[in-house]
């Protein structure tokens, strides 16, 4: 590992994170398996030791920490967001087991590990946000997922949260407010403008500090996020509708999107015809399921090619389930478990270079319109 947390800097991270509280006596690092269908990669057995490496740290420093540091392990579930398996393992110490020969009579549920773990972090290769953000709102625990995480992410860990989170917190205010936020993208195909309905919804501030029981959320952390309205109530359709760019490669896709959802891909190429094959498949992937607005960016961290940070950076849209968010869809929508997927798209200019944010704009209730992105940068005054 390039770089690693100390034992005094990890301590100090649960703490203003979580804020720990009396009675609470004990937190789990949660990782996640390879398996014989998705094997292991560097960058994996990479996070892994990360994680080991964390909670030898923290039961080193429990002193000082106040809570008992247990490493739990599970099979991974295959695809982002997916709903977590039945039970867990807690890892007894030495190397990690396969996922195939982990012993049934000792896991516990993972109710159980709620009920006497109320701090989780994950740090797996799939994310975990969906499923342990429902599980927050039925459990005492409240978790920071960090799904993709690397050693290169350490610097975000150490940023003045205290201003991430004011700014966040300043984004949420105007998407609770907003009715719709319509973009403008320039593309090399000519410009595309999408309306994104924001109605019967409010937003969500990802600061980096969740202190009380029932949240989850990132780690590193950074952005305020809303769903789209779904169309949910009777006689009142989703108003999204427009042409959403996404670069893949040297590709650039553009999918078709009405009533808040990817009904056809309108541009020609491999991955062109490869994203038409998976909306015809699979429906609730064109689900549009996030708006985000990351803030990291200016305060100087660039874009790694891993979600769980770049998306911190500036705007993103995502597609696929929204539950966790509050939004409509989830594992029911899907065809199976392995199909559930929440994917975000990140416009910045290191991932998106063909995609330029020419202009995105709040409308209000009142009719009042915010200028809320110029050009790739923030419009609002922080």
């Amino acid at each position: 590992m390039s770089e690693r947390l100390s034992g005094t800097e990890l301590v100090a991270l649960v703490q203003r994170v979580f804020q720990p509280q009396p009675g609470e006596r004990a937190m789990a690092i949660l990782v996640d398996l390879p398996d014989g269908r998705v094997p292991d990669e560097p960058t994996w057995a990479e996070r892994r030791a990360i994680a080991a490496d964390w909670m030898a740290e923290l039961q080193a420093h429990r002193s000082a920490l106040g809570l008992e540091a247990h490493l739990v392990i599970y099979p991974n579930v295959h695809t982002n967001n997916g709903e977590l398996p039945e039970r867990a393992w807690l890892h007894a110490g030495g190397p990690l087991p396969a996922a195939e020969s982990l012993d049934p009579a000792a896991s516990i549920s993972f109710a159980d590990l709620y009920a006497t773990h109320p701090i989780l972090i994950a740090i797996t290769k799939f994310s975990a946000t969906a499923p342990l953000k429902l599980a927050a709102k039925k459990h005492p625990i409240r978790a920071a997922t960090m799904p993709g995480f690397r050693a290169d992410m350490i610097p975000a860990l150490r940023l003045d949260y205290t201003e991430v989170n004011r700014r966040v917190n300043l984004l949420k205010d105007l998407l609770d407010i907003a009715e719709g936020a319509d973009f403008r993208f320039g593309t090399p195909a000519g410009p595309c403008d999408l309306h994104v309905d924001l109605r019967h919804r409010t937003g969500h501030a990802s600061g980096g500090l969740l202190p009380k029981p029932g949240v989850a959320g990132n780690l590193p952390s950074g952005e305020a996020y809303i769903v789209p309205y779904e169309g949910e109530l009777e006689g009142d359709p989703s108003r999204t509708e427009g042409i959403m760019p996404v670069q893949f490669g040297a590709e650039l896709v553009r999918y078709r999107i009405l009533a808040n959802k990817a009904l056809e891909v309108i541009s020609e190429g491999p991955k062109s015809r490869e994203e038409a094959a998976l909306l015809a498949k699979e429906p609730a992937y064109g689900n549009l399921a996030e708006l985000g607005l990351g803030v990291l960016a200016a305060f100087g961290v660039k874009p790694i090619g891993e979600i769980l940070l770049d998306e911190k950076l500036g705007l993103h849209l995502a597609f696929g389930r929204s539950d966790h968010f509050g939004g409509q869809v989830g594992p029911a929508q899907f065809s199976g478990p392995d199909a559930v997927i929440h994917i975000d798209r990140v416009y910045v200019p290191e991932t998106q270079p063909d995609v330029q944010v020419l202009a995105v704009d709040l409308t209000m209730a009142d009719g009042s319109v915010v200028a809320l992105m110029r050009n790739g940068e923030y419009a609002v005054g922080f």
